[in-house]
């Protein structure tokens, strides 16, 4: 069985993969956060100054909200949700570049206990 080892963000190998195969199509940015004790307050600060940083790359927050009570195991259970559609891949990896970005960035990590990050692509005909 292999051992789960939580991530709080994308590796420089996932990053650089995300480059190389951008194919400058939008997608879709799933997040699912599980939070350290006091994170969600911590988390929403960072959010607050994350937004602006979205709207000049022509990305828009989608969604972004709390786990109420699961249904199923609660042991799958994720704290929050957070779902972004950028313009392309290269717009998101230019987002996590800015100073701005980086600036605020261990607010987000501070807070957060895991995540998992789901690059998703519209179905056909949508």
């Amino acid at each position: 069985m292999l051992a789960w080892t939580p991530v709080i963000e994308p590796s420089a190998t996932d990053l650089q993969r995300l480059r190389e195969e951008d194919d400058r199509r939008p997608f879709v940015l799933v997040q699912l956060l599980r939070f350290v004790e006091g994170g969600r307050e911590a988390y929403v600060k960072y959010s607050a100054a994350a937004l602006p940083l979205l709207r000049p790359l022509g990305a828009q927050l989608l969604y972004a909200g709390q786990r109420i009570e699961p249904l199923g195991d609660p042991s799958q259970a994720w704290d929050a949700v957070v779902v972004v559609r950028y313009p392309n891949r290269s717009a998101y990896l230019r987002m996590l570049e800015d100073p701005a970005f980086t600036a605020i960035a261990p607010q987000r990590r501070a807070a957060l206990r895991d995540a998992v990050y789901m690059i998703m692509d519209d179905w056909p005909g949508r």
